[in-house]
């Protein structure tokens, strides 16, 4: 053996590993991704062959839809009971606001993929008897109100029927909240450590998704050739153009309709946005984001409820991109959605995609969850993984935004708006505005009496 080569326990074979553990999981479903599209390109008829790993992984996020649904929207509802009874008008307003942006943030993405049509040409492989009887089937007001109405729990979780998970989830969330204290808050302390284990639970099967992707890929490469690559990027393209769209035409008039300083709301949320975009993550910036609300003149108490209700009932981003999701993947899989089925499709989303803040690709999840509600091909969930970071990045910065301007109007709406006279609070965190605590001594979440 060549003395010059280095040898199995040499620094050169030992830096390997820890190369490889730097490499993070977003990197790595890139290089699945790319993997996965080389071997579809090079060997489109073995390529067909991987469809057993993007099934396995398939089947992994089934499994969570249930448990993960039921554990967080009860925390999510009987877990601000106390809160929402301290300050009643305030919660109620705030979840309103929450409602109609939302709503229009849904409405916003529908029109955006209806008229781009991204999925147009993916071609996902689906079965052409049950794309037949979803197109076919009408959808009543009656049909729909019997089928929110689940006639046991284990048969909607069985059959993955989320609509009905979430009727059943808010009834004994409810229920949950006129118990009590005691018992009340052991059933809350048990979800919520079945949340804390299911977010472990979707770490786990996260670190396969690298193979899932890249097995669908290959899969979808092989059986539609490259040219399926050039819609994902029409999708990312919708995705931004939408949500360009829904800050200016949205969340612009409702700044200046609640009369708020834009250029003051502007110099608060861009740190924070900008940290948001670049760690696809609002719990990382939501700290710093509800400080600043605090500078801006936005009152302590309002900050500490309105955003963390925010990050359960006021998704803006996520729910705009579930809407343009969704219906990608059924222009995908060659199936036409009647306005009427869409609009359903809308409802869907609106309450599933409430309480599943701080979840790791929670939107997967929820999309997840209506595909299989709505009988569509869940292969367009890990196709759409590939690119989930460049579409993550902007939903998210779209979210934080979409909250901190929320506190902003509802404390507009209460009276309790009281911006500094100075901006250099908005820019330095050595400076008090004279009414509040300097930025280092206020604590948000942790209020002073």
């Amino acid at each position: 053996m060549d003395p010059s080569m280095p040898g199995p326990d040499s620094g050169g074979w030992s830096a390997v590993p820890r190369i490889m553990r730097r490499i993070s999981l977003t990197q790595w479903i890139l290089v699945g991704m790319v993997a996965g599209v080389l071997i579809g390109w090079l060997f489109p008829e073995a390529s067909q062959q991987f469809k057993v790993v993007s099934n396995i992984f398939l089947r992994l996020i089934k499994c969570i839809l249930v448990p993960l649904v039921f554990a967080t929207l009860v925390v999510g509802i009987a877990g601000h009971s106390d809160d929402l009874k301290a300050v009643g008008r305030l919660a109620l307003k705030a979840i309103l606001y929450f409602e109609v942006v939302t709503t229009l943030a849904l409405f916003f993405g529908l029109a955006a993929v209806n008229l781009a049509r991204p999925g147009v040409g993916v071609a996902l492989p689906v079965d052409p008897q049950a794309a037949g009887a979803l197109t076919a089937k009408k959808v009543t007001f009656q049909g729909v109100i019997e089928h929110l109405v689940p006639q046991s729990f284990f048969e909607a979780g069985a059959t993955n029927d989320v609509l009905q998970i979430v009727l059943f989830s808010v009834l004994f969330a409810v229920a949950l909240t006129r118990v009590a204290p005691q018992p009340r808050q052991t059933m809350l302390r048990f979800f919520e450590s079945l949340t804390e284990i299911m977010f472990k639970f979707t770490g786990l099967v996260m670190k396969f998704a690298p193979f899932g992707v890249g097995a669908a890929m290959a899969v979808t490469v092989g059986h539609s050739g490259v040219g399926v690559l050039l819609n994902l990027g029409k999708l990312i393209l919708t995705l931004y153009a939408a949500l360009a769209a829904f800050c200016v035409c949205v969340l612009l008039p409702v700044a200046l309709l609640a009369r708020l300083p834009v250029r003051r709301f502007v110099q608060a949320v861009r740190e924070p946005a900008l940290l948001a975009f670049s760690t696809t993550s609002s719990e990382a910036a939501m700290p710093d984001a509800m400080t600043r609300m605090v500078q801006m003149g936005v009152p302590r108490q309002i900050v500490s409820l309105v955003m963390p209700l925010g990050y359960s009932f006021n998704l803006d981003g996520s729910t705009l991109y579930l809407a343009i999701a969704s219906v990608f993947v059924a222009q995908a899989a060659g199936v036409e959605l009647s306005l009427a089925q869409q609009l359903l499709m809308m409802l869907t989303l609106m309450l599933t995609s409430k309480g599943m803040a701080g979840i790791p690709r929670a939107s997967q999840v929820v999309l997840a969850g209506t595909l299989v509600s709505f009988n569509l091909p869940i292969e367009g969930v890990i196709l759409i993984i590939g690119i989930d970071e460049l579409l993550d990045m902007a939903r998210t910065t779209v979210n934080l935004v979409g909250n901190c301007l929320a506190t902003a109007v509802v404390a507009r709406w209460e009276g309790e708006f009281r911006p500094p006279d100075d901006d250099r609070n908005l820019l330095s965190p050595a400076v008090s505005n004279g009414r509040e605590p300097a930025p280092e001594a206020v604590d948000p979440l942790n209020p002073p009496p």
